[in-house]
């Protein structure tokens, strides 16, 4: 009898060993299968969106390229600087017109921020004689604008990165911290 104590005493010590075993393996097939249907979930509901957008027949190259394109947008933050209003007098054209701007920078690092900031004076004072060589005729349509805007970013990034002559001879503009040159007011009287 002795003998066969033994064995149900181990038998019982075993059975709580699988049955821990048994509950951690039905634990994770089930953690498996709510993550593999969130999953899916979030697969039919992206593709639901795009639906809706009348982008079903795009190629999935195009389509993976613009959601690498969107995750990187969403990471970096654009930063906007904004400088003072500038009230210039234009070229005359027919009496005395006046130009009061003011701006927003776009740049995408802080740094640029900070290396604008040490410039200031010098873009001030080269955006002043840009903007006071121009007519209101030429600033008035929309295209004039953008125009101006173009003129007015490569200025800045001149500034803070100068432009570098080639083997040719000729003046390349390098990319600069500016982006995009923004008119947050423009009143030409």
């Amino acid at each position: 009898m002795a003998k066969d104590a033994k064995p149900a005493e181990e038998g019982a010590v075993e059975a709580p060993k699988k049955s821990k075993k048994l509950l951690i393996i039905i634990l994770a097939v089930v953690l498996l299968v709510v993550l593999g249907g969130g999953g899916a979930a979030y697969m039919f509901m992206q593709k639901g969106d795009h639906a809706e957008d009348g982008d079903e027949e795009v190629p999935e190259e195009t389509t993976k390229s613009k959601k690498k394109d969107k995750k990187k947008e969403a990471h970096v933050a654009p930063i906007f600087v904004n400088l003072d209003a500038f009230t210039v007098n234009l070229v005359p054209e027919t009496g005395d017109q006046y130009l009061q701007v003011a701006l927003s920078l776009e740049v995408e690092d802080p740094a640029d921020d900070a290396a604008l900031k040490t410039q200031m004076p010098k873009i001030r004072n080269n955006l002043t004689l840009l903007l006071s060589s121009k007519k209101a005729s030429e600033l008035l349509p929309k295209e004039g604008k953008e125009q101006l805007a173009e003129a007015l970013k490569d200025e800045i990034n001149s500034v803070i990165t100068p432009p570098k002559k080639n083997k040719k001879g000729e003046v390349t503009m390098p990319d600069g911290p500016v982006k995009s040159v923004l008119f947050t007011s423009f009143i030409i009287q």
